[in-house]
């Protein structure tokens, strides 16, 4: 592994333990180099993944993208980053299991809804603002009216 900072080809393991939830080894390494420390987390990958955008465009799964929307969504929200890590793996875990190697943008953008929806109202409304493209006030409106009538 490459050393971040310096650049360095030869990197030592100082220690490796699994995440919480089993789903990477999380290895702490020293670049003999420089002297600085890092983590690094390394994961099974059960198949490529390309996701079909909506003007037909494909391009590999991208992780952290999926990361960095929730996060997004979840700013100044009472929800743990760890949390968020479980959601991403979750939403993973069941992409590679569909049999499929092209998923559509639709797809995943509905799983994400999923967990959201389940999480925290501000943060699925938040999502579901650009995952739908809302361009008015009353496609708030609408929006937040269906999530009353489905609380009811």
């Amino acid at each position: 592994m490459r050393c971040p900072f310096c650049g360095h080809g030869d990197t030592q393991v100082k220690d490796s333990r699994p995440t919480e939830d089993n789903s990477a080894i999380r290895r702490r390494r020293y670049c003999p180099d420089c002297a600085s420390r890092f983590t690094t987390f390394e994961r099974v990958q059960l198949r490529e993944l390309a996701v079909i955008k909506k003007n037909g465009e494909k391009s590999p799964f991208d992780r952290d993208k999926l990361m960095r929307s929730l996060s997004i969504a979840l700013r100044k929200r009472p929800v743990e980053d760890d949390r968020i890590e479980r959601i991403v793996n979750s939403i993973q875990r069941r992409l590679e299991t569909l049999g499929e190697s092209e998923i559509p943008t639709k797809v995943i953008g509905e799983m994400v809804m999923d967990h959201l929806a389940n999480l925290d109202k501000v943060a699925y409304v938040r999502f579901a603002s650009v995952y739908r493209n809302f361009r008015e006030a009353k496609d708030f409106e609408e929006f937040v009216g269906q999530l009353s009538d489905d609380e009811r």
